[in-house]
């Protein structure tokens, strides 16, 4: 794949007319939190008919999974209501086949409001996909079809206060058994959607109480090899928290948060797979296989970042003059402006090849979705902060917009796990560690 399709393109010039209409003249409500991002999701969702293909993809998955379990398809009698597999190795969301469509989608806001398609990329990249590869036949039934439609909004909530980069070794949120249910207590931090998430997945250390295993390893050591389990917690729950989103430097349209739990009360129908042993490993494993595609999605919107502060920048070099002539023929700014090519052509290329390889079955790795993250996130930063020089006093004012955008792409180095941490997950992906 070199270029977008015919029918990409299509979609895009329609997308830019949903932009147009929706997003531009809410700008400012949505970037000071008096509009929530998510009546503007639902109205892109209807427009172009993805609610209905999310839910027309949902619902053909869910009957494939129900005749297998039932014994009443061509393949015969699938694993049991726990194996948790069933149709949920894709992309999520009901969606699957549609990549290139939905990184058009993805790029195209991401260069109008970021924050936007963080809200969604959240509740269905990382909320859906996780119930759909782990959940049991009955939890897809109940949670999947309002959130692919974003009827219900998710959130995915594994960051803690003390726990960032060491995400799993330093998770202090537990549960613990009681009777046939578990008891959770803890405390998330920097949830996407959390102040309002209709479902919240949760995961959790299992203490079962010994510090120190069994052949006297180490506490501390012991604490961090604690299994990790995946709950699905909802709205009003007795003893869960919601706070109020937080005060950041950008992404203002995406709703960030905390999640506080004292003991909440969760029965075996909210652990995800219905059991401790899950075939594919704890919930460690089903986290890492989110963070791939996480990585994935950062890279698509820093593309649109790139994309929009070129298309401003070109315009603005076209028709603001200094000395008598445009400034588009002073050789500084000319030299920003083909590095900002170079990275709006290395970044496209990567994200085409990211869709060529998943068409293909050999889906990116860890270590080359860091790298594509790494790569991507810093080169998005560089170009909208170079938006700003070159828009000089205007592009430190709001009005401009490329303010926004530099605020905005500097999240995405530190967003689905810092640069740093993208480091060495590369260097563990070349060492064979």
């Amino acid at each position: 794949m070199y270029e977008w399709s015919e029918t990409d393109l299509m979609i895009r010039e329609a997308v830019r007319g949903f932009i147009d209409k929706e997003i531009r003249p809410n700008l400012d409500a949505l970037e000071s939190g008096e509009m929530p991002p998510y009546p503007i999701i639902r109205r892109l969702f209807a427009e172009f008919g993805i609610d209905t293909m999310a839910a027309d993809g949902v619902e053909k998955m869910l009957a494939t999974q129900r005749a297998r379990e039932s014994g009443t398809d061509s393949g015969g009698a699938g694993g049991g209501a726990g194996s948790g597999d069933g149709g949920g190795s894709g992309s999520g969301g009901g969606l699957e086949g549609q990549d290139s469509l939905m990184a058009v989608v993805i790029s195209e806001l991401s260069g109008a409001c970021m924050g936007l398609v963080s809200a969604l990329g959240v509740s269905i990249g990382l909320g859906a996909t996780t119930i759909m590869s782990r959940g049991t036949l009955a939890q897809k039934e109940r949670w999947l079809p309002g959130i692919v439609t974003m009827e219900k909004v998710a959130s995915w909530a594994i960051t803690e206060p003390d726990s960032g980069s060491d995400a799993f070794g330093g998770m202090r949120t537990y549960v613990r058994r009681d009777g046939d249910d578990y008891i959770l207590n803890g405390r998330k931090t920097f949830i996407t959607n959390g102040p309002h998430a209709d479902v919240m997945i949760v995961y959790a250390k299992l203490d079962e109480g010994a510090a120190a295993g069994a052949d006297g390893t180490d506490a501390v050591a012991a604490r961090r090899d604690r299994k990790v389990l995946t709950f699905v917690l909802e709205k009003g729950m007795d003893g869960l928290t919601q706070s109020a989103p937080f005060k950041k430097m950008g992404l203002h349209s995406s709703p960030t948060g905390e999640l506080f739990f004292d003991d909440v009360r969760l029965g075996r129908d909210r652990l995800l797979g219905e059991t401790e042993e899950h075939r594919g490993g704890d919930g460690r494993e089903s986290a890492k296989s989110s963070f791939t595609a996480e990585r994935i999605g950062v890279a698509t919107m820093a593309l649109g970042i790139i994309e929009e502060c070129h298309r401003l920048c070109v315009d603005y070099s076209r028709e603001r003059t200094l000395w008598g002539q445009e400034i588009g023929r002073f050789q500084l700014i000319q030299l920003k402006l083909a590095k900002m090519e170079v990275a709006r052509m290395n970044v496209r290329n990567m994200v085409f090849n990211s869709i060529e390889r998943a068409r293909a079955g050999k889906p990116l790795s860890l270590a080359e979705a860091s790298a594509m993250k790494l790569y991507s996130s810093e080169a998005a930063t560089d170009v909208a902060m170079d938006a700003v020089q070159l828009f000089g006093g205007n592009g430190y004012m709001a009005e401009y917009r490329v303010e926004q955008l530099a605020r905005d792409a500097k999240s995405l180095m530190i967003y689905a796990g810092s640069n740093e941490i993208q480091v060495t997950h590369i260097a563990k992906g070349l060492l064979g560690r």
